[in-house]
């Protein structure tokens, strides 16, 4: 099975934290502060993975035609986020760099709205996530939404370059992103949510952001823990 009987009795206790928001909203800043103020366990999301299947990089594939390879990249996440998600630990709170439920309803939503992702894909994909969701126990207990304008998002990624997969993100799919965010997250007019959401305003700079999850920070693990 996926999980041994000892794998869910640790996560039995676990409390979950994940942590959602657009490309280039500040995840990995705000999991690194967690990380060295907090005990406890950060996961970011396993990109390494994306990009290296036994040799083959389906993240690659998928931004070079997301039609022919969206469900193949997007099978894989949701195979990685589930096992980020039920994977053992001994740490008593996990924090998640975004999560199979986004990985649904946003990216995969956002692939098959745009006309990327034929409706066979999409359907298939779709009933893999419902039985997942239906027969696992995916512990999370809070979700923090870091709210940025898809302008501020464009702009940092021009400036950080970080991944050769991120050149050719347009302000336009920043915004159709954004807009499944908050659809999903504030206006829940969308799916249901896993979890209660806290929002934090993620426009600032790195300093007004450590600043913010300062203030926020005993909140967050409050939650958490209660």
């Amino acid at each position: 099975g996926f999980a041994s009987s000892q794998g869910f009795h640790i996560l039995k206790g676990l409390l979950g934290i994940i942590v959602e928001g657009n490309i280039a909203s500040g995840k990995t800043t705000c999991l690194e502060y967690f990380s060295r103020t907090s005990d406890i366990e950060v996961l970011t999301e396993p990109v390494s993975k994306w990009r290296n299947v036994r040799g083959h990089n389906p993240l690659a594939l998928m931004y070079q035609d997301p039609e022919r390879w969206g469900l193949t990249l997007q099978s894989y996440i949701q195979l990685t986020m589930l096992d980020r998600h039920t994977s053992t630990t001994e740490a008593a709170v996990r924090m998640m760099e975004r999560s199979i439920f986004s990985a649904k309803y946003i990216f995969e939503e956002n692939l098959f709205r745009s006309g990327k992702m034929p409706e066979v894909d999409f359907a298939v994909l779709s009933e893999w996530f419902h039985w997942i969701t239906a027969n696992m126990s995916i512990p999370v207990d809070l979700t923090v939404y870091l709210q940025t304008d898809p302008e501020t998002c464009h702009r940092r990624l021009k400036q950080r370059c970080r991944e050769t997969e991120e050149k050719g993100i347009t302000l336009e799919y920043l915004q159709a992103i954004h807009e499944l965010y908050e659809d999903w997250l504030v206006r829940r007019t969308s799916f249901s949510l896993p979890a209660p959401v806290l929002v934090i305003p993620a426009d600032g700079d790195h300093q007004d952001m450590m600043l913010k999850y300062e203030e926020n920070r005993e909140q967050i693990l409050a939650a958490a823990i209660f």
